[in-house]
């Protein structure tokens, strides 16, 4: 066995599962469940058609590229999105199972261990822990950058020492943030394209929440920030997907997007991966990507539900709208492991500790006292669980 997998940690949600045992919540009340970034919302019915039709699909092989019809619409989607030149199809582009088989699979073609010293790969904190574990597969060292409310929850890059950016690689972003929803702005980017200029390294941008935001002020988006600064996509990588923005996460379908060198290295990396999409999953991916009346319905039940829960939040909860994505970021009154688990005990609602999203890091855990709150259910049980989460809090 790989020594390298004793160095993995427990996923959060098994951490949540351990904090609940033991415990028997509320049976006269009914479970709301807000822990997990799952969308419910119902799948477009042009994606399932789409599926349905091109069953015949499943006959032949997938080409690890995916088809060229695919690859134009993701390529124009990007450009009417972004309002930038449309992406090479041919070279810019690459179809995924999800952004999370990519952004795992993209560290371990681009972490070079052959020198004297080990790598890093740097991750914001909190963060999505596909980053860490992606970087200690593929035999490098995670280095988290603290994303805390003073910064508006963008990473602290004063917080990296010389001796550490030496050695980076890799730098995984993630905007709109997992999970505080932050956006990074132009001169967020600015910086750290300055920084990859200065260092070398490859940044992985995360961007699978872009879709879901409020008002008009749509997210910036890493290729839409480079375009702006009147540089090109060299050594920068975007990734998206269609589990959030269409409601299909079990389609498992999205994209990489960006520096052509790169790519066709990570192209090179795949064939032999084995890990091609299905040939009827291209063709509803096709259809979810040239359509966008569906995301701004998508968009438009979010947004009920944030203003319907964020305010009642606000009363006893430091709490507020994020830029974008489906979460609150909420301030705790108490520890964030306890509130969580009484919570779940005297109101059988189920929202995620902060402190499992984020690792100790420069004398702090940013997630400590503060929970995920992922507003994936129905508007109505939304609504239920905030009520009980506001009584919860008055009678701590």
């Amino acid at each position: 066995m790989s020594p390298r997998l004793d160095d993995l940690h427990p996923y959060p949600f098994q951490k949540l599962k351990a904090l609940f045992q033991g415990v028997t919540p509320n049976p006269a009340l009914k479970a709301v469940n807000l822990s997990i970034g799952e969308p419910k919302h119902a799948t477009p019915a042009l994606i399932k058609d789409a599926l349905i039709h091109h069953l015949d699909g499943l006959s032949a092989y997938p080409a690890t590229l995916g088809s060229d019809t695919l690859r134009m619409a993701i390529s124009q989607w990007i450009a009417r999105r972004y309002g930038i030149p449309a992406p090479d199809a041919s070279t810019q582009i690459i179809p995924v199972n999800g952004s999370r088989e990519a952004l795992f699979s993209f560290a371990q073609a681009m972490i070079d261990t052959s020198g004297s010293t080990r790598p890093v790969v740097i991750s914001p904190n909190p963060f999505y822990q596909i980053y860490e574990g992606a970087a200690l597969l593929a035999g490098a060292e995670p280095f988290y950058v603290n994303c805390l409310a003073q910064n508006q929850f963008q990473p602290d890059w004063d917080q990296v020492p010389e001796e550490v950016w030496q050695r980076t690689q890799l730098v995984f972003v993630c905007s709109p943030g997992n999970p505080t929803g932050a956006v990074a702005s132009l001169d967020d980017w600015r910086r750290l394209f300055a920084l990859s200029d200065r260092y070398g390294f490859v940044i992985a941008s995360d961007e699978c929440y872009s879709e879901i935001y409020f008002g008009e002020q749509r997210p910036l988006g890493g290729l839409e920030a480079a375009h702006k600064l009147g540089r090109d996509d060299r050594r920068l990588v975007v990734f998206s997907s269609l589990s959030k923005r269409s409601n299909v996460p079990g389609l498992r379908s999205g994209f990489v997007a960006g520096d052509a060198q790169l790519l066709g290295k990570f192209l090179l990396y795949r064939t032999y991966h084995g890990c091609a999409m299905s040939p009827s999953i291209q063709a509803a991916s096709e259809a979810g990507w040239n359509d966008e009346a569906h995301v701004v319905e998508n968009r438009a039940l979010y947004a009920a539900k944030f203003a319907a829960v964020t305010p009642r939040l606000a009363e006893v909860m430091d709490v507020s709208l994020p830029d974008a994505s489906f979460y609150l970021w909420a301030a705790t009154p108490i520890s964030d492991t306890e509130f969580a688990r009484r919570l779940y005990a005297e109101q059988h609602v189920t929202v995620l500790p902060g402190s499992y999203l984020a690792r100790d890091a420069h004398g702090i855990n940013p997630g400590a006292n503060r929970v995920r709150i992922a507003l994936v259910a129905p508007l109505e049980d939304c609504v239920i669980a905030a009520e009980r989460i506001v009584h919860f809090c008055k009678n701590l």
